[in-house]
């Protein structure tokens, strides 16, 4: 919770004894949220999933991993950026009035109660599996056999690849990689009184699991255990005092000169390197590790004992329990999900045709697939003797993708082949660069965007000589192209042949490919950093316009964070006007609703659930001419400033219908859904029903019904529209 919040709502006596209204102003810090703060309290109602008893055990679990990692992530990204800039005597307070000293110290407190109720929670969790047969032992709790079994597998298996590193006046303290799990060991030679130290790098990774099993049961240990019982393998004939865990988080946050660099993919090559020697921001210990031993590990690092040392009671990195969230035991799971095809894609014979007799189709992931749709529009697009060209973005791929391999087969084919690689995926970046590398070894033009901007855009053009003329096909979405998250993240796309929305398509890879900006012309999409924001801006101050006189105005996003402070006065702006504003927003959120004078008429809620939502809609009502985008910027300053973004509209009736429906039932949801209160906290919504089913599952549910009313409409129809698109292409 934002500690401050509670007090923001007062009003203070001004100089002749009146009240003053601190949201009067909407430049004053009372009207904003802290952007970190906001993050963490998204990371609490993650955590409410694994505390939920409705969810499913090993659910539960892989909620518990997802807070880990997502911690991790915020200590890498948010507090090592908080701590440059305190290391660089930054004074200035952000819009909520905190300085970077402040957030920091707020966020570590929030952090300590989080990663408290973190462990109690896994702790429960454990209980639970251990009822339905899944154990999580110590080494003193095998038998003799099953210690000398895991110790013949240790040594065999795993090892050689252990290290251990003293650390005595030869040899200095040793370099300790990123999200690495260590063991710190004391220990003497037998006739000596004074004790060493030796570190030793816990080998998880590169087919070693941090979890080994035990007799081929659902009964398993943690490797660090089993090297903790057995250093005698290690250090033969010493004497060990203590051995006691440890896990690190460093810095990802690195310096770049993108406008000095000769080579921006050597310069992304040089950032990696050095981000693995970026500072240590954390370090997490066992409870109970001495405290002397505790002050040097610190100083070692360069790190402030009392604050920037958390300690853990159970098990650190618990990252590393995604290892079993996949064990087969489905009445632990939920029930299981099989995205359906798409009922306008399902039975057509060639895509473009379906495409030109429906003029466009609205997509939603994982509802429906997307193997069915998206890789089959690239797949036939590589085959297709009649696609001339293929352009496209990657921000994010998966490794087995098959998109890569669809390029390489069209450039194989004599098509033409552009490709905007975004090398500056956070974490994604060492990924990126072999796919950059692969694509060029197969003679694809790839360019890495535009100077100074990151490329986030999810978009697909296809150009094909039809029958009357080339056209041109596309694909723009919400989501990255990528399988795996495909099947886990809830993304929107569009697939159109809209000769308008083609030609803006075409404009923008011109100006990825040259970063030239004067004169282009954008009808129909809404790019950022050229338009979006401002777009957005007019379009609000639009439906205030349209209810002062007298056309109820009505705002819905649908957006992973709200934090651009320009967006959100506007926002509050429409609210004061009378305009409804509805706002479904994932995590960060800096606006404050349901405050009187100020946003009485704006509601936020948040969704967390099963799938990770990620789509990205935005509806004005206009006075009744309805208007739909659906795209890949949030609205964060970053997105609609520093990254090269696209909005897109939804304009046939029936994809708006579809757009209303999510929106309707997102908005209603009572099962996942959290109404954000006027203090920055969340409330979760509850239901008269007993077992209400959460907007995710209603998704489900819609998409199989739709699936099967296609299949049965399909036996009555006499023929399909692919069909006739054939014969006239056969023309």
């Amino acid at each position: 919770m934002d500690k401050t919040s509670t007090t923001q709502e007062t009003v203070s006596p001004t100089q002749n004894g009146e009240e003053k209204n601190p949201f009067a102003d909407l430049n004053a810090p009372e009207c904003y949220l802290n952007r970190e703060i906001t993050w963490l309290e998204f990371n609490r109602r993650v955590l409410n999933e694994a505390i939920d008893t409705r969810t499913p055990l090993l659910e539960r679990l892989k909620f518990i991993a997802i807070v880990s990692s997502n911690l991790d992530e915020f200590f890498m990204k948010r507090i090592g950026g908080l701590k440059e800039q305190l290391g660089a005597g930054v004074q200035e307070l952000t819009v909520d009035g905190r300085s970077p000293k402040q957030q920091i110290e707020e966020c570590y407190e929030i952090v300590r109660d989080i990663e408290t109720q973190h462990e109690q929670t896994f702790e429960d969790v454990l209980q639970g599996l251990q009822q339905h047969g899944v154990h999580f032992l110590n080494y003193q709790d095998l038998n003799n056999d099953e210690q000398q079994t895991l110790r013949a597998h240790y040594l065999n298996n795993i090892f050689p690849l252990v290290t251990p590193q003293s650390v005595d006046p030869a040899h200095p303290f040793p370099f300790i990689s990123n999200l690495s799990l260590n063991l710190l060991v004391t220990l003497r030679h037998p006739n000596e009184t004074r004790p060493s130290l030796a570190r030793i790098k816990v080998p998880v990774g590169a087919g070693v699991p941090r979890f080994l099993q035990v007799a081929n049961q659902h009964r398993y240990i943690r490797l660090e255990d089993v090297m903790l019982n057995n250093l005698d393998l290690l250090f033969p004939g010493m004497e060990i005092d203590a051995c006691e865990a440890f896990f690190v988080t460093r810095n990802a946050n690195t310096e770049r000169d993108e406008a000095n660099a000769d080579d921006l993919l050597a310069l992304i090559e040089a950032e990696l390197r050095t981000r693995k020697f970026a500072p240590i921001v954390r370090i997490t210990v066992q409870q109970g590790m001495d405290p002397v031993r505790c002050g040097r590990l610190a100083t070692e690092l360069g790190l402030d004992a009392e604050s920037d040392v958390f300690e853990r009671r159970g098990m650190l990195a618990k990252r590393d329990l995604f290892e079993l969230v996949s064990l087969e035991i489905p009445e632990l799971r939920y029930p299981t999900h099989h995205s359906v095809e798409d009922p306008r894609l399902a039975h057509a014979t060639n895509i473009f045709y379906s495409l030109r007799e429906a003029g466009a189709i609205l997509l939603h992931h994982p509802y429906e697939t997307f193997t069915s749709s998206v890789e089959r529009f690239l797949r036939e697009a590589s085959r297709d003797p009649k696609v001339r060209a293929i352009k496209m973005t990657i921000y994010r791929t998966s490794s087995d993708t098959k998109i890569i391999e669809y390029l390489i087969a069209a450039a194989l084919n004599g098509k033409q082949v552009a490709v905007a690689v975004e090398l500056k995926a956070r974490f994604d970046e060492a990924a990126n660069i072999r796919w950059a590398n692969r694509l060029e070894e197969a003679g694809i033009h790839v360019t890495y965007g535009v100077m100074g901007l990151k490329t986030h855009c999810k978009v697909i053009l296809v150009v094909r000589q039809d029958y009357n003329g080339l056209r041109r096909y596309a694909h723009v979405g919400t989501g990255n192209y990528h399988a795996g998250t495909a099947k886990i993240y809830t993304d929107l796309g569009l697939l159109t042949c809209d000769k308008t929305i083609g030609e803006d398509l075409t404009e923008l890879f011109n100006y990825l490919t040259t970063g030239y900006v004067p004169k282009r012309q954008y009808r129909k999409i809404l790019p950022a950093p050229a338009r979006i924001k401002k777009a957005l801006i007019d379009k609000i101050q639009r439906e205030i316009r349209n209810q002062v006189n007298g056309d109820s105005g009505l705002i819905q996003f649908k957006m992973n964070a709200l934090e651009d402070i320009d967006i959100a006065r506007e926002l509050y702006k429409a609210s004061q006007a009378g305009v409804k504003v509805d706002l479904i927003v994932r995590d960060t959120c800096r606006l404050r609703p349901g405050i009187k004078g100020l946003s009485e008429n704006i509601r936020v809620i948040s969704i967390v659930g099963r799938f990770l939502e990620h789509s990205r809609i935005y509806y004005f009502r206009n006075a009744g001419k309805e208007e739909y985008y659906i795209g890949s910027a949030d609205m964060m300053t970053r997105n609609l400033k520093g990254r090269v973004e696209v909005l897109v509209p939804i304009e046939p009736e029936e994809l708006q219908a579809e757009l209303r429906q999510i929106l309707d039932i997102n908005l209603g949801d009572e099962r996942a859904a959290w109404e954000m209160q006027s203090d920055g906290t969340y409330k979760q919504r509850t239901s008269r029903k007993k077992n209400p089913l959460s907007c995710q599952e209603q998704l489900m549910e819609l998409a199989k019904k739709r699936e099967k009313e296609a299949r049965a409409a399909m036996k009555l129809k006499p023929q399909r529209p692919a069909v006739r698109s054939a014969q006239k292409e056969s023309q």
